[in-house]
């Protein structure tokens, strides 16, 4: 299992008596892997995210990281990854700085606390915008500011829930060429949803499809759009979802 960074097996959650938020869900993400996870809402994707990041227990089936169970040592998980929410919060009254410092604290002390607000702070590119209060951000500064923090800490597995929600087409380029930059440059694994299929064909490596908590197909996505037929990932989903086909 070491050389797999995620393996998930017959994953399921049920919320309430007939809401079913994953069933029976099973994929695996290798070690240094870009994978994504796309799916209209209500399809589990962030149900799954946030199991893997330890922050909801599943119902029945098992989640590993790297080997260990997310549930039985949260913990040790969490050591080793760094999950970004598709609404990532920020303490409204601090600098954007000083939360950059505050959550990278969390990771890192020292010369080396320094070395990684640093890096955060270049990836962010805010400028003077930094040493102003978060409530004075708009929602693209606020991504950006997050994502910058999450970047720079490193984690053998990063979990990303719509990483460029909120940011404009430039700022969204960016974002992706620096998530490919850090999976390429310190072979950090990505584990993202989204729903831009154009961000999951430049980014993914694999993608796994999931509809009504089920994963319906699984591939590359020229895979994906060979098997179906189709000329992009949209596409696929469509054609899969009218079929009610699996594609692995």
């Amino acid at each position: 299992m070491d050389e797999q960074a995620v393996v998930v097996e017959k994953l399921v959650k049920i919320y309430g008596r007939s809401s079913i938020g994953v069933d029976n869900l099973s994929f695996t993400v290798n070690s240094r892997e870009i994978y994504a996870l796309v799916g209209p809402n209500g399809s589990g994707k962030t149900t799954t995210l946030r199991i893997i990041s330890t922050l909801l227990k599943p119902t029945s089936g098992s989640v590993y990281v790297y080997g260990v169970n997310v549930v039985r040592e949260p913990l040790r998980v969490r050591s080793m990854i760094n999950y970004l929410p598709e609404e990532a919060g920020a303490y409204r009254d601090l600098t954007g700085l000083d939360f950059m410092k505050f959550m990278l604290s969390l990771r890192f002390s020292g010369r080396e606390l320094d070395k990684a607000v640093e890096e955060a702070a270049t990836i962010a590119d805010l400028g003077n915008y930094l040493r102003k209060p978060v409530r004075t951000y708009s929602k693209g500064m606020k991504r950006i500011l997050a994502v910058s923090t999450v970047l720079a800490s490193k984690p053998k597995l990063l979990i990303l829930d719509e990483p460029t929600t909120g940011l404009d087409v430039e700022r969204s380029l960016y974002v992706r060429d620096m998530i490919r930059k850090y999976n390429n440059q310190y072979g950090i694994t990505v584990l993202l949803s989204s729903h831009n299929m154009l961000e999951v064909e430049y980014l993914s490596h694999r993608v796994g499809v999931l509809y009504k908590g089920k994963l319906i197909a699984e591939g590359t996505p020229e895979e994906l759009k060979k098997s179906a037929g189709a000329v992009n990932l949209e596409e696929v989903f469509m054609k899969l979802k009218k079929e009610g086909g699996v594609v692995k």
